[in-house]
């Protein structure tokens, strides 16, 4: 029995297409990410004010924290998986490739694709193709 998985991902959502034999799944999972915001310095050449560069420190601290939690999210759904494509527009899915070396589970991923961003039904040819034997 072998139950494989395709994943798109970007920082906003993850589209998982989970394929056990015959059977095939797919759930989506929002990341719940603020927006980034853009801090403008306030006089040309006068640089960042203190609190600027703080303030710019702890959204970045929360982005952080929000990305692990969002793919603590998503590892937590790779139950039994016995191998994984990984797909995304961004710099998303190689973030998430080496979260999951960190977890011990890099072996698994038996490839990663760069795609632009895909309706859930294209997702889950674009699974299908990659895992359909020849």
């Amino acid at each position: 029995m072998t139950k494989e998985m395709g994943l798109w991902i970007d920082h906003q959502r993850a589209v998982i297409v989970t394929s056990l034999d015959a059977e095939e799944a797919i759930k989506q999972v929002k990341s719940n990410m603020e927006k980034r915001v853009r801090y403008s310095v306030s006089r040309p050449g006068g640089g960042n004010k203190p609190h600027q560069v703080s303030s710019e420190n702890g959204r970045d601290r929360r982005m952080d924290n929000q990305l692990d939690q969002y793919y603590d999210e998503i590892i937590a759904q790779l139950t039994d998986v016995t191998s994984i494509l990984i797909l995304g527009p961004g710099e998303a899915k190689i973030e998430f490739q080496k979260r999951l070396e960190g977890h011990a589970i890099p072996d698994l991923v038996v490839s990663v694709k760069t795609t632009d961003k895909l309706t859930d039904a294209q997702i889950a040819a674009e699974v299908r193709q990659h895992f359909q034997p020849v």
